[in-house]
């Protein structure tokens, strides 16, 4: 017997379950942090008229996931990739404001 072979690799199959899945959209994002955790608030920004209508956007919050750093940065990876797969197919992203449009300053 050789004793130095290295240890044969077995192969996994996975499967994805989808049951209990819940789909929504989301136009924006907000990010919180703790040492553990990064917890990412996804929702979409509502613009309503404020105090003497002055335009105001609610960001109301539809998901949440807390992930791991580990997870995270393995999400920050993935969407690197097919962002970058997307531009490549379709040009660049513009994430500035769209021309003619002028994008509200929000306060915090």
């Amino acid at each position: 017997m050789a004793e130095n072979q290295p240890p044969q690799q077995q192969q996994v199959q996975l499967r994805i379950d989808e049951s209990k899945m819940h789909t929504t959209y989301a136009n924006t994002i907000r990010t919180s942090t703790t040492n553990d955790e990064v917890v990412l608030d996804f929702g979409i920004n509502l613009p309503v008229p404020g105090p003497e209508n002055q335009p105001t956007l609610v960001f109301g919050v539809g998901s949440r996931v807390v992930m791991n750093w580990a997870g995270a940065k393995r999400l920050a990876i993935s969407l690197g990739q097919v962002v970058r797969q997307f531009e490549e197919r379709n040009g660049e992203i513009n994430i500035g404001a769209q021309q003619g449009k002028q994008q509200p300053k929000l306060s915090q």
